[in-house]
């Protein structure tokens, strides 16, 4: 999504945006490889193609090329859905006293809650 909305982003705020979703798309290609990683030393394959990422995702794709301010609030959701995601994991990390896991989650979680606040800052008056 924030690819996506990197790529077609228009109108007054297009420079801010376009750079604002790129370093966050590139933080989260980042991150992707961090979580593929641990699947992989848990002993689990990891997922790596567009299908399983889709069968996978909780978060819906948006149709169409929203106006920017939309594509904002549509990042909002997904940030925070991604932040209560990794919320409600932690308790299943700690009860299996898997420390790195949850090292991992706290990351991502300060990430996906600093990103939500910035771009909510956006929708501000």
């Amino acid at each position: 999504m924030t690819h996506n909305f990197h790529w077609n982003v228009k109108g007054p705020m297009f420079n801010s945006l376009h750079q604002m979703f790129m370093t966050q798309y590139s933080e989260q290609w980042a991150a992707l490889d961090q979580i593929a990683e641990r699947i992989r030393a848990l002993g689990y394959p990891a997922p790596g193609t567009y299908a399983q990422f889709a069968k996978l995702a909780t978060i819906k794709e948006v149709e169409g090329v929203p106006a920017a301010l939309d594509m904002v609030r549509h990042l909002v959701a997904a940030q925070e859905a991604t932040a209560r995601t990794a919320r409600k994991l932690l308790p299943v990390v700690d009860e299996a006293d898997d420390q790195p896991t949850a090292d991992l989650l706290t990351q991502r979680l300060d990430v996906h809650e600093k990103t939500a606040w910035m771009l909510r800052s956006l929708l501000e008056e």
